[in-house]
Protein backbone atom coordinates (compact mmCIF):
# COMPACT_ATOMS: atom_id res chain seq x y z
CA UNK A 1 0.00 0.00 0.00
CA UNK A 2 1.08 3.70 -0.62
CA UNK A 3 -0.51 6.74 0.41
CA UNK A 4 -1.60 8.96 -2.86
CA UNK A 5 -3.59 11.49 -1.61
CA UNK A 6 -5.18 13.61 1.37
CA UNK A 7 -8.48 15.63 0.31
CA UNK A 8 -9.15 19.08 1.77
CA UNK A 9 -12.44 20.50 1.37
CA UNK A 10 -12.11 24.37 0.18
CA UNK A 11 -13.92 27.32 -0.05
CA UNK A 12 -12.20 28.99 -2.93
CA UNK A 13 -10.58 26.59 -5.02
CA UNK A 14 -8.15 29.83 -6.84
CA UNK A 15 -7.03 31.22 -3.69
CA UNK A 16 -6.27 27.65 -2.36
CA UNK A 17 -4.32 26.89 -5.63
CA UNK A 18 -2.40 30.48 -5.89
CA UNK A 19 -1.47 29.61 -1.89
CA UNK A 20 -0.11 26.02 -2.57
CA UNK A 21 1.37 26.55 -5.59
CA UNK A 22 2.86 30.26 -5.15
CA UNK A 23 3.01 30.36 -1.14
CA UNK A 24 4.38 26.78 -0.48
CA UNK A 25 5.95 25.66 -3.47
CA UNK A 26 3.59 23.10 -4.78
CA UNK A 27 3.11 22.50 -8.87
CA UNK A 28 -0.93 22.85 -9.92
CA UNK A 29 -0.74 18.42 -11.21
CA UNK A 30 -3.98 18.51 -12.87
CA UNK A 31 -7.78 19.42 -12.43
CA UNK A 32 -11.43 18.11 -13.13
CA UNK A 33 -14.53 18.92 -13.01
CA UNK A 34 -17.96 17.58 -12.47
CA UNK A 35 -21.21 19.47 -13.83
CA UNK A 36 -23.43 16.93 -12.77
CA UNK A 37 -22.49 16.69 -8.75
CA UNK A 38 -21.27 20.46 -9.09
CA UNK A 39 -17.57 20.34 -7.85
CA UNK A 40 -14.09 20.58 -9.29
CA UNK A 41 -10.78 19.19 -7.74
CA UNK A 42 -7.42 20.33 -8.40
CA UNK A 43 -4.58 17.85 -7.34
CA UNK A 44 -1.24 19.77 -5.85
CA UNK A 45 1.60 18.26 -4.78
CA UNK A 46 6.15 18.62 -5.33
CA UNK A 47 5.82 15.56 -7.24
CA UNK A 48 2.90 13.10 -8.74
CA UNK A 49 1.50 9.76 -7.47
CA UNK A 50 2.98 7.07 -7.59
CA UNK A 51 6.36 8.59 -6.64
CA UNK A 52 4.68 11.59 -4.50
CA UNK A 53 1.70 12.00 -2.03
CA UNK A 54 -0.63 14.90 -3.51
CA UNK A 55 -3.23 17.08 -1.93
CA UNK A 56 -6.90 16.86 -3.49
CA UNK A 57 -8.38 19.89 -3.17
CA UNK A 58 -12.28 20.00 -3.41
CA UNK A 59 -14.38 22.73 -4.49
CA UNK A 60 -17.79 21.96 -3.70
CA UNK A 61 -19.96 24.77 -6.23
CA UNK A 62 -22.26 25.84 -3.31
CA UNK A 63 -19.84 25.94 -0.09
CA UNK A 64 -17.66 28.71 0.42
CA UNK A 65 -16.75 27.69 4.04
CA UNK A 66 -15.91 24.53 6.64
CA UNK A 67 -16.55 23.96 10.35
CA UNK A 68 -12.83 22.42 11.32
CA UNK A 69 -13.59 20.20 13.60
CA UNK A 70 -11.56 19.01 16.34
CA UNK A 71 -10.28 15.77 14.99
CA UNK A 72 -8.11 17.13 12.11
CA UNK A 73 -4.32 17.43 12.40
CA UNK A 74 -2.66 18.85 10.21
CA UNK A 75 0.05 17.90 7.05
CA UNK A 76 3.61 18.26 7.14
CA UNK A 77 5.41 19.33 4.92
CA UNK A 78 9.88 18.41 5.00
CA UNK A 79 12.31 21.78 4.28
CA UNK A 80 15.71 22.31 4.67
CA UNK A 81 15.84 25.06 6.58
CA UNK A 82 12.17 25.70 8.56
CA UNK A 83 13.38 29.70 9.48
CA UNK A 84 13.81 30.40 5.62
CA UNK A 85 10.75 28.68 4.45
CA UNK A 86 9.13 30.92 7.26
CA UNK A 87 10.58 33.74 6.24
CA UNK A 88 9.23 32.90 2.32
CA UNK A 89 5.81 32.01 3.10
CA UNK A 90 5.68 35.32 5.24
CA UNK A 91 6.79 37.80 2.29
CA UNK A 92 4.39 35.32 -0.07
CA UNK A 93 1.55 36.75 1.88
CA UNK A 94 1.15 33.13 4.26
CA UNK A 95 0.00 32.81 8.06
CA UNK A 96 2.74 31.76 10.49
CA UNK A 97 0.97 30.34 13.34
CA UNK A 98 4.05 28.88 15.04
CA UNK A 99 7.14 30.59 14.69
CA UNK A 100 10.38 28.37 14.07
CA UNK A 101 11.21 26.16 16.91
CA UNK A 102 12.45 23.03 18.49
CA UNK A 103 9.06 20.57 19.32
CA UNK A 104 8.23 20.72 22.78
CA UNK A 105 10.09 18.27 24.56
CA UNK A 106 12.36 17.23 21.28
CA UNK A 107 15.28 18.75 19.16
CA UNK A 108 13.47 19.04 15.82
CA UNK A 109 12.80 22.16 14.41
CA UNK A 110 9.57 23.01 13.18
CA UNK A 111 6.70 25.71 12.57
CA UNK A 112 3.46 26.28 11.89
CA UNK A 113 1.65 27.51 8.91
CA UNK A 114 -2.21 28.39 8.12
CA UNK A 115 -3.65 27.79 4.49
CA UNK A 116 -6.52 30.71 3.48
CA UNK A 117 -9.19 27.85 5.12
CA UNK A 118 -7.33 27.49 8.50
CA UNK A 119 -5.90 23.84 7.13
CA UNK A 120 -2.51 23.57 9.39
CA UNK A 121 0.59 22.77 7.88
CA UNK A 122 3.18 21.90 9.77
CA UNK A 123 7.17 22.92 8.90
CA UNK A 124 9.49 19.90 9.93
CA UNK A 125 13.35 20.81 9.06
CA UNK A 126 15.09 18.20 7.15
CA UNK A 127 18.34 19.36 5.93
CA UNK A 128 18.86 16.56 3.40
CA UNK A 129 15.89 18.37 1.44
CA UNK A 130 18.43 20.95 0.69
CA UNK A 131 19.05 20.77 -3.31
Amino acid sequence: MRLLHTMLRVGDLQRSIDYYTRVLGMNLLRMSENTEYRYTLAFVGFGSNPDHAEIELTFNWDTTSYDMGTAYGHIALGVPDVAAACNRIRQAGGQITREPGPVKGGKSVIAFVADPDGYKIELIQRPEYAH
